[in-house]
């Protein structure tokens, strides 16, 4: 009997010499190397996925982050409070503005007209109230001067009332008609006499009360003289437009020469102030509270993270005080996960005198220690 040995798919088969086969050759075991190769390839997969967890346990887990962020701030929109052509602007674009500085100039000419008049309406008004205090101390002098006549006309009636009770008391046959009868008209006369003078007396007081009437008048058409002076001032002071608040001016609409009014808005001084709006899903809240620390990622400065914390969480839905809040009573409802606003407070850094409301930035809250 004779072997010949093939060579098919680089294995050795053995043939006997009819032609048959006998079983394959047993595989020699693998080499160390492979086994070493195996081992390490195991290892390295045992050790990433440990890394992998322990790095969602550190860095994911206790965090809730959302790229529906972005940053906001107080936007002050600047109109003139009267109409008038510009004369001067002081300002441009981007421009940086401190509290009280001068921005625009209104030409003034018409209003500073109209105080002129109004400081002269004044004037006249406070002489008629002087005029009026003088007639008030005119009539309480014509006052005190009736009423002395009345006492005086009261006593000559006294004395005309006691002389002809004396000449009524004379007996008859010893009095003399002639003196009863001048007694009598004497106390007629004294009597009218007196009843002219309480009449005097009261038409005096009747223009005391209408002389201190005239003072009030007067005194109430004097506060509204400087109630137009005040206002004229103030329309004055309006032709200079000063900054309310420190910031950055943007969408400057405004040119010398233009013609403005109330209704037109001249531009917005951006103050530096700013802090994260998030929009949080309602699901990610659950956890969340007001002071815990934030790291806030910005587009713009993609190489700087900034610190903060959650200042508050809004009571209600963006959608719910959107301009048409939605009605899930009416239609086919499908449940849709709802945002939340998040209030984020930025601590101060170098680079927030950089950002602007409007900017897209990647919050990530701490909601777990």
């Amino acid at each position: 009997m004779t072997t010949q040995t093939a060579s098919q798919n680089s294995e050795p088969i053995i043939l006997t010499v009819d032609g048959t086969h006998t079983e394959d050759a047993p595989s020699p075991a693998p080499p160390a190397s492979r086994r070493r190769l195996v081992a390490l390839l195991a290892g390295g997969l045992l050790l990433t996925s440990a890394l992998g967890i322990a790095y969602y346990l550190r860095q994911v887990a206790p965090y809730e982050s959302t790229d529906d962020a972005f940053i906001d701030g107080h936007i002050i929109g600047i109109s003139p409070q009267v109409q008038a052509q510009v004369a001067a602007v002081h300002i441009d674009d981007n421009q940086m503005v401190h509290k009280g500085d001068l921005l625009v100039e209104l030409d003034s000419t018409d209003y500073q007209v109209a105080l002129s008049q109004a400081q002269g309406a004044e004037a006249a008004a406070k002489g008629k109230v002087a005029q009026a205090q003088a007639g008030v101390i005119a009539a309480d002098s014509a006052v005190l001067e009736a009423q002395a006549s009345l006492h005086s006309m009261q006593a000559t009636f006294e004395n005309a009332e006691t002389e002809l009770r004396r000449q009524q008391g004379v007996d008859a046959r010893a009095r003399v008609q002639k003196d009863l009868d001048a007694a009598i008209a004497t106390r007629k006369t004294t009597a009218a006499a007196l009843e002219r003078a309480q009449a005097q007396v009261r038409a005096a007081e009747a223009q005391g009360a209408q002389a201190r009437a005239n003072v009030t008048a007067a005194e109430g058409d004097y506060e509204k003289a400087q109630a137009d002076t005040r206002k004229a001032q103030v329309n004055l002071d309006h032709c200079r437009i000063v900054a309310p608040s420190d910031g950055r001016i943007a969408g400057k609409a405004v040119d010398v020469g233009a013609y403005v009014t109330p209704a037109n808005p001249l531009f917005q001084i951006v103050p530096s102030q700013v802090w994260v709006v998030a929009n949080f899903k309602e699901t990610q809240l659950k956890y969340m509270r007001p002071g815990q620390p934030v790291q806030v990622s910005v587009d713009a400065f993609p190489n700087q993270t900034l610190t903060g914390r959650v200042d508050s969480i809004q009571s209600g839905t963006g959608s719910r005080f959107s301009v048409i809040p939605t009605e899930n009573a009416t239609g086919n409802f499908v449940k849709v996960v709802q945002r939340i606003p998040v209030k984020i407070l930025l601590d101060r850094v170098g680079i927030l005198g950089q950002l602007a409301p409007g900017m897209s930035v990647e919050p990530k809250v701490r909601v777990r220690s």
